[in-house]
């Protein structure tokens, strides 16, 4: 299902001597790391499908992705690949995904919100992409947290494989955090790596209760739309902080059971 990027153009000169070892880019990777193996052991994570990437800190006109044919358990810091908005590589070894490239490519260049992007198949997600009307039905508390964040791409045109198909999808996300891919998937949009993983997180725990609840063929109670939104406001005045806590949390457990995601 995962296809080869055909575009592999030399990187011009320029780009190849910039310097990309800061600490905060080293950080990033780090950071970027850790996400993929939390995400593949939390079974969020379809083969060598899947793809998340971030602005590379200091230039906005680069961005980390994780490289072809790499599961996410396989993810360490310095496999990460940089490259430009134009299919360069500019740092790594290897090349992106196609469909990782033009998704991501696109939006990191037309979505100033994008400053990290995680896209997954993950199954509970998934499922309500799949489903008619809105995904969400606002009938648990988690759920909450996306109120009024989110968005539906109602066009599902077989895998991205070129830059129109990327700047449709930017454009169908517009100001959300959140969409919903029908028949695809979902892309989660943070301004931080650690937001962009808080949020994937909790949609996933959020659509595996709605699917369960949906099981039981009972009525499901949606919270009153006031409630719903000044629990929302509630919930976004510690998210950033919050998110940033869980990543650091994520990483101290990986350095005990899995610290190869540092290599």
């Amino acid at each position: 299902m995962a296809h080869e990027l055909s575009l592999t153009p030399a990187a011009p000169a320029v780009l190849r001597n910039l310097p990309l070892d800061t600490d905060a880019i080293q950080a990033a990777r780090l950071d970027l790391a850790a996400s993929f193996r939390w995400a593949a052991r939390l079974g969020l994570a379809e083969g060598i499908c899947n793809h998340f990437s971030a602005v590379v800190p200091g230039h906005s006109d680069l961005f980390l992705v994780n490289p072809y044919g790499c599961a996410f358990s396989e993810v360490t810091a310095s496999s990460l690949l940089i490259c430009d908005y134009d299919g360069h590589v500019i740092a790594g070894a290897g090349q992106p995904e196609a469909t990782a490239f033009y998704i991501h490519a696109q939006l990191h260049r037309r979505l100033p919100h994008a400053a990290a992007a995680f896209h997954t198949h993950m199954p509970y997600a998934t499922a309500l992409a799949m489903t008619a009307g809105e995904p969400l039905v606002w009938a648990g508390q988690t759920a909450l947290k996306f109120w009024g964040r989110t968005a539906v791409d109602e066009t599902y045109n077989g895998l991205a494989l070129d830059d129109g198909e990327g700047a449709r999808i930017a454009a169908a996300i517009g100001t959300a955090d959140i969409v919903f891919m029908r028949s695809h998937g979902v892309m989660v949009l943070g301004r931080t790596i650690a937001e962009a993983f808080d949020d994937l997180y909790y949609l996933e725990r959020a659509a595996e209760v709605q699917v369960k609840a949906m099981s039981t063929g009972r009525p499901l109670i949606p919270v009153p739309a006031d409630v719903a939104e000044a629990t929302a406001r509630q919930m976004r005045a510690g998210d950033a902080e919050s998110a940033r806590l869980h990543l650091e949390s994520i990483r101290r457990q990986l350095d005990l059971s899995d610290p190869a995601y540092r290599l």
